[in-house]
């Protein structure tokens, strides 16, 4: 396997102060002049101005990629500084697009940014990767990860993708219209989404603040090597790192023969199934918002409070009066003999995914009146003891 051909033609010139800034990269033999110009002269979204996101966009600044566009319609989060790099303390409640681009601008003030501050969604996704040399993809849900693939092989684009959980980082390349029959997407990796609830998020599983540096840099690098035609990409590798032995492996990524042609943009939260049908269907009607679950407690009803997440998430916070029993035993049928028959059972998480897959099993075991509470203990924090830590 060679070098692709470079994906965008040198801008004209660089002037003095380009030469002065990028003379390191200069004095690579493989970078050089060309390499540069060509740098200067390419337009890079990245999806995300979060974990990966972060250290993807300092470094593709820093660089010199002469345009970068940044798709992220969310604020700024306490919880976001473990991590991501590209904002600062006080960021806090800012847009976390124009704080990218703040701190984009303090590194590299000859980059254009320009800033999309919406959620993407299929309407007009095409249009704008088609207005880009090179997609990098940085989201933690898959629903999010099939619009990049599908939009980007019908704008005809190659994109980075990366993906990030507790230890571990994966990255590849992915371009259907690669020179040489060497194309490839997604989907040939990952044909279908994983089941409903199967894989958490780092919201609801963590994340290890630093491994986000070095899966943002082997994303910034790719982005680089791309751009300037220099290297092997990783098109057709995947490319997994655990922190926690330090090891880079690479898994081969073959065209999947049975794997059918993107010819449209679909409903990809429909297609994810955000939550199974199965709780989606058990949830209905069979739901708590925090203010009817106070009230219920307040009353003195008879509840039996059963928190389904992990162990480490209980030390964080949990709602007075509650049991812990991991949805975990639920789902081996352990916990079943521990929900107490003669009490109605109330069923919370995080955010309300975990506990509406739980309250599935538990309907179909023959607990009729259990409920669940909307938005987790996370809403209870915001909306009834706001005393309590969020996560």
């Amino acid at each position: 396997m060679s070098s692709l051909p470079p994906l965008v033609e040198p801008a004209a010139d660089l002037t003095r102060e380009e030469v002065a800034r990028y003379s390191r990269h200069l004095i690579i033999p493989d970078v050089g002049m060309d390499g540069q110009k060509r740098l200067k002269n390419a337009k890079v979204l990245v999806i995300g101005a979060g974990g990966l996101g972060s250290p993807t966009l300092l470094y593709l600044a820093a660089a010199g990629v002469g345009t970068l566009g940044i798709v992220d319609f969310d604020v700024v989060d306490e919880s976001n500084l473990q991590r991501q790099v590209i904002h600062g303390q006080s960021d806090i409640g800012k847009s976390k697009a124009q704080s990218a681009r703040d701190s984009i601008h303090e590194i590299n003030p000859l980059v254009k940014v320009v800033l999309h501050e919406q959620r993407l969604e299929p309407e007009g996704a095409i249009e704008l990767f088609s207005g880009y040399d090179l997609i990098l993809d940085g989201t933690d849900n898959f629903a999010t990860r099939y619009l990049v693939n599908d939009a980007a092989v019908l704008a005809h684009k190659p994109y980075v993708w990366g993906s990030i959980y507790r230890f571990e980082g994966q990255a590849s390349v992915f371009w259907e219209d690669a020179p040489d029959g060497r194309g490839l997407n997604y989907r040939d990796l990952y044909p279908q989404a994983p089941p409903p609830g199967m894989v958490p998020s780092c919201a609801e599983g963590g994340v290890l603040g630093i491994l986000c540096a070095s899966i943002g840099s082997i994303m910034g690098t790719e982005a680089i090597k791309l751009i300037c035609g220099i290297g092997e990409p990783l098109l057709g590798r995947l490319m997994v790192y655990d922190a926690l032995d330090m090891t880079y492996r690479t898994i081969k990524i073959r065209k999947d023969p049975a794997g059918a042609e993107v010819t449209e943009l679909i409903d990809y939260d429909d297609f994810c199934g955000v939550v199974s049908t199965d709780a989606a269907d058990a949830a209905a009607g069979s739901t708590l918002t925090p203010a009817e679950l106070k009230a219920k407690i307040d009353a003195g009803d008879s509840i039996a409070l059963i928190d389904v997440r992990e162990p480490v998430e209980w030390e964080i916070v949990h709602i007075d009066g509650a049991t812990l029993i991991p949805k975990g035993e639920f789902e081996s049928g352990a916990a079943l003999a521990q929900v107490p028959q003669n009490r109605q059972a109330v069923l919370y998480c995080k955010t309300g995914v975990r506990s509406a897959e739980v309250l599935a099993t538990l309907k179909r075991a023959g607990f009729s009146d259990a409920v669940h509470l909307q938005g987790g203990v996370t809403a209870w924090a915001h909306q009834v003891d706001k005393t309590l830590p969020v996560y």
